[in-house]
């Protein structure tokens, strides 16, 4: 049976974080249904940062707690130059990791990601080993990962992020799913990001159109349905391991994840 893979970014930007509080959360997570974690660089106080010394205390206490896949983000608008923005690379539990495919607008910023920025991110994560996920805003974003992979070495199998919501980047249609679908490369993975989702209707579609990863909770949604807001990120992983259930699929867990992902733990 074909295996869906929820990948949960709990931390709302700009909001605190208490690594305990955090961690229960996330391990609730996994047990509903989740595989896969996904942490920016943050201080307590929810900003980002180059030091990567909170980040590491919210995964090991994650990781005292569930054995999910430990995804680190290179991302994010902020005065970081792309150097910093990869220090989290060098935690050595990061399984995957964000490469970010283009600059975008992103709400009211210019999220900045030239090439220089993708072929040093694409670099330091073939280095160490770690799986890049890389996040698409547009099509041609995955044309400019097409020439990079042409340049340098590039990390098997190829995993895009589609995200969609964002004011500026593709919104999330029918008929802009199907077009970025199209273009995604034959032989590589694919999962989607509904920024400001309110509804479940399109990550339905993506995961009926094939998709292998589905990323939910507070860093892009907090919504369980219109007008209703979790108080929890595993409120919502619970929900979308019920609609993978309902399509007659299944949630994958951390170790299945990492045999779809061909990733070792680290």
């Amino acid at each position: 049976m074909r295996k869906v893979i929820i990948s949960l970014a709990p931390v709302q930007a700009g909001t605190p974080v208490d690594a305990v509080t955090l961690a229960e959360d996330v391990a609730k997570s996994v047990q509903a249904g989740a595989a896969m974690c996904h942490l920016h660089c943050r201080k307590p106080d929810g900003s980002l940062t180059p030091d990567i010394s909170y980040m590491v205390e919210c995964f090991e206490e994650i990781l005292k707690r569930t054995d999910v896949v430990v995804q680190a983000s290179t991302g994010g608008v902020s005065e970081m130059n792309i150097a910093e923005r990869c220090n989290p690379l060098d935690y050595e539990k990061v399984e995957s990791a964000s490469l970010n495919g283009g600059s975008t607008n992103l709400g009211e910023n210019v999220y900045i990601n030239s090439f220089d920025d993708i072929r040093y991110c694409a670099d330091a994560v073939y280095r160490r080993g770690i799986l890049p996920e890389t996040e698409v805003f547009d099509i041609g974003m995955l044309y400019n990962m097409e020439l990079v992979k042409r340049e340098q070495p590039f990390a098997e199998p190829m995993l895009f992020n589609l995200v969609f919501g964002h004011k500026g980047g593709m919104q999330p249609t029918p008929e802009m799913l199907s077009a970025f679908r199209s273009f995604v490369p034959k032989d590589a993975l694919w999962g989607v990001t509904h920024f400001g989702r309110d509804n479940w209707t399109f990550l339905a579609m993506a995961i009926a159109m094939g998709a292998s990863v589905v990323r939910v909770g507070f860093e892009d949604s907090p919504y369980l349905a219109q007008g209703e807001t979790a108080k929890y990120n595993y409120q919502i992983v619970e929900k979308t391991a019920a609609l993978i259930r309902s399509m007659g699929l299944e949630t994958a867990s951390p170790m299945e994840a990492r045999e779809i992902l061909h990733l070792k733990r680290k």
